[in-house]
């Protein structure tokens, strides 16, 4: 008894000693990312195109030439910026940034994490625009620029979602703009062949997320993934249920289709089948399974984030020893 009961307090000592060293080098790393001080200059495209006229309309275009389609002539863009319901939709895009400063400050830190992980990294022009509420498209980006459409992060309960599901709606607000330009980023660093099986899918959006736990760590988990605190708490009590679920149906290395608008895909819970269990759980389990399993394989291997991005889903899922929390 004597024996056991020093070995649990050697235990909860060696526990403590390792967190602490952990913290310590999280630490460390966050402050040698904040020395590399990107600037990241947010252009309001949305401001300006929002006062646009037939006097000014020509030099917007020459400082802005790809933001306006060849195909339409000058007068559409004029009754466009007029149109009733456009000013409706600049007026409240600009109530609700009216200050950008903190979504500038984190697109900063973003970059600053990537450039430390990519050193090729070059800092893209940031421009807002407006999109008609194309909430499916709400961040573009490409070598050189990041377009932002500000009007699909007014707030989840905004009038002009009403028609928008509520389990879409939910990531329609300003704290997760720097969440979905981060996964944008971590589609450009990914590599890996079109998924063939369910595992596929797994591995991919679970290195999506860890690409997220590296670049935006001032994010708390639940908005990395898009869950509420409720949904991600449901996640990790029923971990082991879920992972035992998949397992024992053979899910993981099946080519059904069907798999991946169960537990993959947006929806507003996962399909389980399970009466009981389907309407009470988060959509998206199989991607919150695959983050589990890619922190593992990162627990188990000192792979730098890069070369992570590249590996197998099996080289990934066969050397991660990954086990459920219970």
């Amino acid at each position: 008894m004597a024996f056991k009961f020093y070995m649990k307090y050697v235990l909860i000592f060696l526990t403590l000693v390792l967190t602490t060293i952990s913290c310590k080098n999280e630490r460390r790393l966050e402050n040698d990312i904040s020395k590399i001080n990107l600037d990241a200059q947010i252009e309001r495209f949305d401001l300006l195109f929002a006062n646009i006229n037939n006097e000014n309309l020509s030099k917007l275009k020459q400082a802005y030439p790809f933001m306006f389609s060849e195909k339409y002539q000058d007068s559409f863009w004029i009754e466009k910026a007029q149109d009733s319901l456009q000013k409706a939709l600049f007026r409240e895009v600009e109530q609700a940034f009216l200050h950008i400063d903190e979504t500038e400050l984190e697109i900063e830190s973003l970059f600053n994490h990537l450039k430390y992980y990519f050193p090729e990294f070059r800092t893209p022009r940031i421009i807002t625009t407006t999109s008609d509420v194309d909430y499916r498209n709400r961040i573009i980006v490409t070598d050189t620029i990041v377009a932002i459409a500000l009007d699909t992060y007014l707030g989840s309960d905004h009038e002009f979602y009403e028609n928008i599901p509520k389990y879409l709606r939910e990531d329609l607000k300003k704290e997760q703009l720097v969440v979905d330009l981060a996964t944008e980023y971590a589609k450009i660093y990914i590599y890996q062949q079109p998924s063939k099986t369910f595992l596929d899918e797994l591995i991919y959006f679970g290195k999506q997320l860890y690409f997220k736990d590296a670049v935006i760590p001032f994010k708390t988990e639940a908005e990395r993934i898009g869950y509420t605190k409720e949904q991600l708490a449901w996640a990790l009590a029923n971990e082991s249920y879920i992972w035992r679920y998949f397992v024992e149906r053979e899910l993981l290395f099946s080519t059904d289709a069907k798999l991946a608008s169960r537990f993959i895909t947006p929806a507003p819970f996962s399909k389980f089948y399970l009466e009981d269990i389907d309407t009470e759980s988060p959509g998206r389990l199989g991607q919150y399974i695959g983050w589990q399993i890619v922190r593992a394989y990162m627990q188990q291997h000192e792979v730098s984030l890069k070369d992570m991005l590249i590996k197998s889903p099996e080289e990934i899922f066969n050397n991660s020893k990954f086990k459920p929390r219970k």
